[in-house]
């Protein structure tokens, strides 16, 4: 399936070196390196690079930053981590195309799942959206991940700069020993000038994310889902979900034995089957991490227990113990038919008999989608509903 991501391959010369790159449209920068990394990586050689050895890049995207200086030098260490399944296996193929096998690539919301401690060099482009309180977590947590003498250099869009200059001068044993800046962009290098025993602060678990509590009627459910930053729904329902409300109404109300749910977001589907459902077995797949975690939470703060819940941090869709009797699917509008439909297909192979799959999107998106369904035959559309320009779909 992540064939049907790849947009194209970028050539990207840095020092005396070239490296080529795999991205996709649905990435951060798939035109060119982005001038943010490539401004960050220009002030690099005002640090003592050659001495550091192990580094971690923090929102790695397809890996251009950590990629870049593990290929400057095979000897040293660089681990990549990202919140997105997409960004991480792009990471992957990318060390992969430029024959780097000093890397470790995996997914991390932040630092949350970072395996390793004392590194020399932490980097970050750091993402322009995620909410103040995330961004001070990113500039802060990097403390318990550095050597005594390792260095942390950020690269922000030019609004960010107040922000993060606060941020640095609250930490009062923490010197900023460059401020760089371009029209759009600001570069930081700091260092801490204190040893620390600090334990890192799980972003997560401590509710660095949450935003509002949202409460939901469903038939005659009512429920509470915790909304996070960064995810769609945080203050009311969308269209898409409310059409899948519709369709779950029209389901016989007799327990199932496995649910799957791609693309959970906040939860609301997921937490309304269950509650309506009780099926044995639930399911998750996202790319997203931050969707999962936040997903598996609200069904546990729903009364799930947490035994009979599955997540997947992934594209496509892992192969499942057992098939699924009904799924439910929220499509990405930015991906298109195309991938919609051979992600159908393999939901099609993971089906159990007589089961049913709803889905729902902009409604250009499911007529696209329900004529390439019709085409290739492995699935069968019923019933189709309508509202404000938005579409569900149920298939068997």
């Amino acid at each position: 399936m992540i064939d049907a991501y790849f947009k194209k391959t970028l050539t990207f010369k840095h020092a005396d070196k070239t490296l080529r790159f795999r991205v996709s449209q649905e990435l951060f920068s798939s035109y060119e390196v982005d001038a943010g990394t490539r401004f960050l990586l220009r002030t690099l050689d005002q640090l003592p690079l050659a001495d550091m050895r192990r580094v971690l890049d923090v929102g790695c995207g397809y890996g251009p930053l950590g990629l870049t200086l593990a290929k400057l030098d095979k000897r040293r260490t660089v681990h990549l981590v990202d919140r997105d399944a997409l960004a991480v296996n792009f990471a992957q193929q990318n060390a992969e195309l430029n024959n780097l096998h000093n890397v470790s690539i995996y997914g991390s919301l932040g630092y949350d799942a970072v395996t390793e401690r004392e590194f020399d060099l932490i980097l970050s482009n750091v993402p322009g959206k995620a909410g103040e309180d995330v961004i001070a977590h990113l500039v802060r947590g990097v403390r318990p991940f550095l050597t005594p003498t390792g260095h942390a250099a950020i690269v922000v869009v030019t609004p960010l700069v107040p922000l993060v200059e606060q941020t640095l001068a609250e930490m009062p044993d923490c010197t900023v020993t460059l401020q760089e800046a371009t029209a759009n962009h600001a570069v930081f290098h700091y260092h801490f000038t204190a040893p620390t025993n600090d334990e890192p602060q799980a972003a997560f678990a401590s509710g660095l994310f949450w935003r509002d509590k949202v409460a939901v009627e469903y038939k005659k459910l009512k429920f509470v889902v915790q909304t996070a930053v960064g995810l769609p729904e945080f203050d009311t329902l969308g269209f898409t979900t409310r059409l899948l409300f519709n369709m779950l109404n029209e389901l016989p109300s007799e327990p199932i034995e496995h649910l799957l749910v791609v693309n959970p977001g906040q939860g609301h589907t997921a937490v309304a089957a269950w509650l309506s459902l009780h099926p044995q077995q639930i399911t998750l797949v996202d790319r997203d991490l931050l969707a999962l975690q936040t997903a598996v939470y609200n069904l546990q703060q729903n009364g799930c227990p947490a035994e009979r819940i599955h997540s997947h941090h992934q594209i496509g869709l892992p192969l499942l113990d057992a098939p699924a009797n009904l799924i439910l699917h929220s499509l990405r509008d930015s991906e298109g038919p195309k991938l919609a439909a051979t992600r159908l297909n393999l939901l099609a192979e993971q089906l159990a008999p007589g089961g049913t799959i709803l889905i729902a999107a902009n409604s250009h998106l499911i007529s696209q989608v329900e004529q390439q369904v019709k085409r290739n035959k492995l699935l069968t559309p019923h019933r189709r509903k309508k509202r404000k320009g938005f579409s569900s779909l149920s298939l068997s």
